[in-house]
């Protein structure tokens, strides 16, 4: 990030945003954060708050207007604020729509009128769908998209990727696996806890357990983001970013109730996925952003452990 100084983050109070907030601020950058603390926690900001370069401003990114406004004076967009609800998108697929596409289309209007060129962009490897090629590499063609989540995800990354051709937008296009690490608040782990914690003797697994995931460590995750940014300047620039391995379901629960000294029944849902849209086995190819000189430095098991004991030392997150 050495060519930007002002930085504008969407979503900076949220898991990833704040621990990228962390990193910048550690790299004397200049940052602002929009966040509408539905899922953000004011709790994750503290410390950046008491920096002089860092800015909160408490909005809603589908609030155009106000948007345009305070993005002004910035030269990079972290654009990371979304509706991650994949397992219940069809039961308000409104969100998916608002919070993600159109979402991304007021940041990027908000950009163009402000003459800001430079834009990364929080994917996923869900667009990929139930991909034949494993590992999946980035130029892999796509499937009949099964999440209302990935659908929206993919109609951000096009509409990018136009105004990356169509206004002269440098983008850096980001499709993630699931990530790990300290200040996780959504997903498996987080649930598989919640329910281990409620009752050690027995716990419910959504599907089979074999579904096949591939994970990333948030500080590995964030490395990996600006190794792209500093080393990669086409227009469009698109990476896959996780683990180069991956484990089943019930390896991440084996690590769980180890961790927490507990042996529960187990009981599954059936099928060899836990809801419409699940993915039963996403490992991505990593070449390309590997290319580039960046490796992980947490393996997926230790991700899993990062991400339990600060869970058990951080229970308010459950409240």
């Amino acid at each position: 990030m050495k060519n930007y100084s002002k930085i504008f983050i969407t979503g900076g109070a949220g898991f990833i945003g704040s621990n990228l907030v962390d990193y910048l601020l550690g790299q004397n950058k200049r940052v602002t954060i929009v966040d509408n603390f539905s899922t953000g926690k004011y709790e994750f900001i503290e410390k950046a708050k008491k920096n002089n370069n860092f800015q909160c401003i408490e909005a809603d990114i589908l609030d155009y207007k106000n948007i345009n406004k305070i993005i002004k004076g910035h030269d990079f967009v972290y654009h990371l604020a979304a509706n991650a609800d994949v397992r219940f998108g069809l039961q308000h697929p409104k969100k998916d729509l608002e919070q993600n596409t159109i979402a991304t289309f007021n940041v990027l209007e908000a950009m163009r009128q402000n003459s800001i060129k430079n834009i990364a962009f929080s994917s996923t490897g869900s667009v990929y769908g139930e991909a034949d090629k494993i590992p999946t590499p980035e130029n892999c063609s796509f499937p009949i998209q099964t999440s209302l989540y990935a659908a929206s995800k993919l109609a951000c990354e096009g509409m990018i990727s136009a105004y990356s051709e169509g206004y002269d937008f440098r983008s850096w296009i980001f499709r993630f696996v699931g990530v790990l690490g300290e200040r996780y608040t959504h997903g498996h782990l987080y649930d598989f806890y919640k329910k281990i914690k409620k009752n050690p003797n027995r716990l419910e697994i959504l599907g089979d357990g074999k579904q096949k995931k591939s994970y990333i460590y948030i500080q590995d995750c964030i490395n990996s983001m600006i190794c792209a940014i500093e080393n990669s300047n086409e227009k469009i620039n698109i990476f896959n970013l996780g683990c180069d391995e991956y484990v089943e379901v019930n390896d991440s629960v084996k690590t769980i109730t180890d961790y927490l000294k507990v042996n529960p029944e187990l009981t599954y849902t059936g099928g060899n996925k836990g809801w419409v849209g699940d993915n039963p086995f996403i490992y991505l190819d990593t070449r390309k952003i590997r290319n580039l000189g960046w490796k992980e430095k947490v393996s997926i098991n230790e991700g899993i452990l990062k991400t339990i004991e600060w869970l058990d030392q951080n229970l308010w997150v459950y409240k």
